[in-house]
């Protein structure tokens, strides 16, 4: 798919975010915006969504950062697998579109939102897919905060020990998280060298950009390693009130703030037509 469709389409996305967290007047909209092309290119570029004979994905995809979840809603519903009418329903009393994902959802694998929990689960779903010969890889989507937590080291550990050449490692290192900035909370220094010692082949991209997010898969090759991608994004990405600023972690918005954000995003539909 050419580029610029993905931008029409990480568009859309961004627009069903915004109605989303006003209507429900709560959210997380800065990490939603920040992965917007990283799960656009996954869902409508990268990953094999035909089934097998037994009815599963060929690829699977785990929101380890469970809280992006209107992100990750309004991206499957890009593909069909919910209603795009539903997605209105967000947190909605008796909805099924929770705050964090549940495999109760068409087209959601693995339920998520306990942080450092997602990288395990894709390593059980890689070496499964390693021991039964099936074809297919797995996604999974991490935020640089969550990766504070000790579990997704040890499930790194475990992936290199396994040589799950078949499990990705996206990390959305947009800098920011509910406390402040990920540095003043726990340092993430040198990421890429800790990435590439515990096994990892390690590329970095602007998580921003869809060329790069392609680059980096390209240049992804070893047969025997696990991969990881760092996406350096912006965090509320896309909305200029919004973009680098931590209160927008996880806060709702009201109707000025949603008009403001709505005419952005218009306005920046008209630009990729034109």
């Amino acid at each position: 798919m050419e580029e610029r469709k993905l931008k029409q389409i990480a568009n859309e996305i961004r627009k069903d975010i915004i109605q989303m967290v006003h209507m429900a007047n709560s959210g997380h909209p800065g990490g939603s915006l920040s992965c917007v092309e990283i799960l656009v290119y996954l869902y409508h570029e990268k990953m094999n969504l035909q089934e097998d004979n037994l009815k599963n994905r060929i690829d699977k995809f785990v929101l380890s950062k469970g809280h992006a979840s209107t992100a990750y809603y309004a991206v499957l519903a890009s593909k069909g697998y919910i209603p795009k009418k539903d997605l209105l329903s967000f947190r909605k009393i008796d909805s099924y579109l929770e705050g964090h994902p549940s495999n109760k959802i068409p087209g959601v694998d693995v339920s998520s939102g306990s942080l450092g929990q997602g990288m395990s689960v894709a390593n059980g779903m890689a070496l499964n897919k390693k021991i039964s010969q099936k074809e297919g890889n797995v996604y999974c989507l991490l935020g640089d905060g969550e990766i504070e937590e000790g579990q997704v080291w040890e499930a790194f550990m475990t992936s290199h020990k396994y040589n799950l050449s078949n499990v990705y490692a996206i990390i959305d290192y947009n800098g920011l998280q509910i406390d402040g900035t990920v540095e003043s909370v726990k340092k993430l220094d040198h990421l890429f060298e800790k990435m590439t010692s515990f096994g990892f082949e390690t590329v970095t991209v602007d998580g921003n950009s869809f060329s790069s997010i392609q680059d980096g898969f390209l240049q992804l090759k070893d047969p025997q390693k696990p991969k990881c991608i760092i996406a350096k994004t912006i965090k509320g990405n896309g909305i200029s009130f919004m973009e680098n600023q931590v209160k927008w972690h996880g806060k709702g918005i009201n109707d000025e703030e949603y008009m403001l954000a709505m005419e952005e995003l218009e306005k920046e539909a008209l630009y990729e037509i034109n």
